[in-house]
């Protein structure tokens, strides 16, 4: 089964650790421990649910653009986490002792980067609505499958490398399932990419368009004909038959005023 797992990309210093965790430092480690999980429904699904070889969603948490950055896999199924143990380290649990760990952990291995990594604000907009044509590549059914996904439908686990907090703060799920074909649908969107318009457009983009709309709708300018004049400066008349009838500037109007009248006598 695939899983969905968070870690924050910013620094935050606690016990005088930077406890953040981005993808640039997974991918640099490859491997990682994925520790400091004190959340217990969080550390069961990692103590007897995950598998090697599971795949998963990295995740960056509780920053300006959350969203899945990356593709993982577990590497070592669940066992103690030491860290606990160590009073030094920013999530030491004095309640625990070695001989009955309450807290347990995996590795999981960094596997790639994805290109467009869909964004938090895109999943939601996924959820929240019918299928745009833009990302129509992942089917109704993978639709159906991110509208289903906790990451939008429940509250908050605890993050690794992420302490807990009053859950009114964010809705940030740490540890949790993810079905096949939303992993799919997702890994898809990070892949392929082409619904970033459906982000950064906004109502900039509407703006852009409707602009966009009117200078085709408006009419092309009417080019005007200056009229012909003779050597003398007058006014060159375009006759019915043959050749062309010369008329003074000054006697003009009275022409125009004659050609009128004829055509409202007919």
């Amino acid at each position: 089964m695939p899983w969905l797992m968070k870690a924050e990309p910013d620094s935050r210093i606690v016990k005088g650790k930077d406890v953040k965790f981005s993808v640039d430092d997974f991918e640099a480690i490859r491997v990682s421990p994925w520790d400091g999980v004190r959340n217990h429904e969080a550390k069961n699904i990692m103590k007897d649910r995950m598998k090697k070889g599971d795949k998963v969603l990295f995740y960056h948490s509780n920053c300006k653009t959350p969203g899945v950055f990356a593709v993982a896999e577990i590497d070592k199924e669940g066992y103690p986490d030491y860290t606990a143990w160590d009073p030094s380290h920013p999530y030491f649990d004095a309640k625990t002792d070695k001989d009955k760990p309450t807290w347990y952990m995996v590795n999981v291995r960094f596997v790639q980067r994805l290109d467009h990594p869909p964004t938090l604000a895109l999943i939601k907009l996924l959820a929240g609505g019918a299928l745009p044509k833009q990302v129509a590549y992942i089917g109704e059914h993978g639709h159906r499958a991110i509208k289903a996904m906790q990451l939008v439908n429940r509250g908050r686990l605890s993050a690794a490398h992420d302490p807990p907090r009053d859950r009114s703060v964010d809705d940030d799920v740490g540890v949790q399932p993810v079905e096949q074909e939303a992993y799919e649908a997702v890994v898809s969107l990070g892949t392929r990419g082409g619904w970033e318009d459906l982000i950064t457009g906004g109502k900039a983009g509407g703006k852009a368009k409707a602009q966009a709309e009117e200078q085709v709708a408006q009419p092309a300018p009417v080019k005007r004909k200056t009229a012909a004049r003779d050597g003398e400066g007058r006014i060159v008349k375009p006759g019915g038959k043959k050749g062309a009838k010369l008329v003074k500037a000054e006697e003009l109007p009275k022409v125009q005023a004659e050609r009128r009248s004829k055509r409202t006598k007919r």
